[in-house]
């Protein structure tokens, strides 16, 4: 039992980083798309907040006109 427990833990090994290291690869990459993807939706929110107060601006502009 021992062995073809050893023996199919060498079956997955082949070449390429060994499979935890590539899962922590995989996860960091993963984590870094979130991170970037917070960052543009921060941007994006920014952008409209700004449009807001453009719009409300332009609200009172018109209220001060009467």
């Amino acid at each position: 039992a021992e062995a073809g427990a050893g023996a199919g833990a060498e079956a997955g090994a082949g070449p390429g980083p060994p499979p935890a290291e590539k899962e922590r690869e995989q996860l960091s990459a993963l984590r870094k798309h979130h991170e970037e993807e917070i960052d543009h939706h921060k941007k994006e929110i920014e952008r409209l907040q700004k449009e807001i107060e453009r719009h409300k601006y332009k609200i009172k502009k018109l209220k001060d006109d009467d």
